[in-house]
């Protein structure tokens, strides 16, 4: 049989010289801008960590379960583990029988109990504020408005020691106690007013009924100084207050410096905005950052942990982007860890703050812009190997990120559009 050889010959179409010059130069444009590009974001902003300027210490990040009712063992581990929220706030029912507690106590208290023990047993420290004294106890005999009788201070100075008595015998000792829920403002729900003046009088006549308990005031609606001054003005009521708390509703973050000058703390301990979109939730953290840089704020306590219009899960226990925002603060800045000094603004629209505690540092990075923003960050005055990272953006909570590699003190990393990044490492 004979067979035929099939010789296949392929014809390669040739380049001018012109269409070669023409290809080059669109390589190079294109190879150009890349490079740029990759130039740009290897570059875009910079900070600067130095652990050994210390600034305030952290009590840590928390919300309130003032009425939302028996919060389940999967809400709190949600709360407290996934978030790692280290505060809750709960609220002083008003009760006619409080004289008979522990014995006999009103259900509201009860309920609050039960969220504290889980809080507590998740690690978190537990506070308490009330709205209102009991009715009997006030000008108008109503939970809503009106004054505390001068002559029922001593009473209500025993009435709230009743209820913290009332938590340490159930194993739940409150970390502090607050004498009053926004004085300064009327409302149409539990409420009571005070003036500056008399919260003074009432600690500096009452104050050692509570011993060694910790007290927080004014809980101002919006942050009024005004209502706090007499107290750290008056030795005699000072020496009782151990933390200014305040609430930024219609006010921006200022630093209280007569109560840094006491010696006092100073906790944002509620703030609400009926919005659970990314923005607002980014909105919350920017708030965080400027509570902790500008205020020297020691804790930041949201409002609800839950409500569909702003908690941190919503009436069907769902958990919601701002609480995982929160998270990126809450979960890796622990209670007692230092905030240290950090280049707040390395550009527009991102925000940095630092932390140390625990053989460890925590970077805290916010990112409002809507792109990305490459960080380069340099560290002085301490080493460590790598971070570990974590972000909460549009579509990531407190998802891990990649391990960077710190190189001659400096690491960089790319924050995502809208996003708050957290880094941690462990010092050397």
């Amino acid at each position: 049989m004979k067979t035929t050889s099939v010789i296949r010959v392929e014809v390669k179409p040739r380049l001018s010289g012109k269409a070669v010059l023409v290809l080059l130069l669109l390589v190079s444009v294109l190879l150009s801008g890349h490079l740029r590009t990759a130039a740009a974001r290897e570059v875009q902003a910079r900070a600067q960590v130095d652990l050994a300027a210390t600034k305030q210490i952290i009590r840590g990040f928390g919300a309130a379960s003032a009425w939302c009712g028996s919060l389940s063992d999967t809400n709190m581990d949600i709360l407290f583990k996934d978030m790692g929220l280290s505060i809750l706030r709960v609220r002083i029912a008003p009760s006619e029988i409080w004289r008979a507690a522990p014995v006999l106590v009103d259900s509201s208290w009860i309920t609050e109990l039960y969220n504290a023990k889980k809080a507590q047993a998740r690690g978190a420290i537990v506070i308490a504020t009330p709205w209102t004294p009991p009715a009997s106890m006030k000008t108008n005999n109503s939970p809503v408005g009106g004054w505390l009788k001068p002559e029922e201070y001593a009473n209500y100075a025993l009435y709230l020691k009743a209820f913290a008595d009332y938590f340490a015998h159930n194993k739940v000792p409150l970390y502090a106690i607050s004498i009053q829920n926004e004085p300064n403002i009327k409302v149409d729900y539990e409420s009571c007013f005070w003036t500056g003046e008399q919260m003074r009088d009432f600690l500096k006549n009452h104050g050692e009924v509570f011993g060694d308990l910790r007290i927080i005031m004014p809980e101002a609606y919006n942050f009024d100084f005004r209502l706090s001054d007499p107290t750290l003005n008056d030795p005699e009521a000072c020496k009782y207050v151990s933390i200014i708390g305040g609430h930024l509703y219609g006010t921006t973050v200022r630093e209280y410096r007569l109560a840094h000058k006491k010696g006092k703390e100073v906790w944002m301990t509620e703030h609400l905005v009926n919005d659970q979109s990314l923005q607002a939730a980014l909105d919350t953290a920017k708030e965080i950052h400027d509570c902790l840089t500008i205020g020297n704020m020691n804790a930041y306590i949201w409002w609800w942990v839950v409500s569909d219009a702003n908690g941190f899960l919503n009436k069907q226990y769902v958990p919601q982007k701002r609480g995982y925002v929160v998270g990126q603060f809450a979960k890796f800045v622990r209670p007692g860890y230092y905030r240290v000094e950090a280049t707040s603004r390395p550009t527009a629209n991102v925000y940095v703050t630092a932390y140390k505690g625990d053989g460890k540092v925590a970077i805290v990075a916010i990112n409002r812009r809507r792109s990305p923003v490459a960080l380069e960050i340099t560290l002085q005055n301490g080493e460590t190997a790598e971070f570990l990272s974590w972000v909460t953006d549009g579509e990531k909570n407190i998802a891990p990120g990649p391990t960077l590699t710190v190189a001659e003190g400096s690491f960089s990393a790319e924050l995502p559009a809208q996003s708050v990044t957290t880094f941690v490492g462990e010092l050397l």
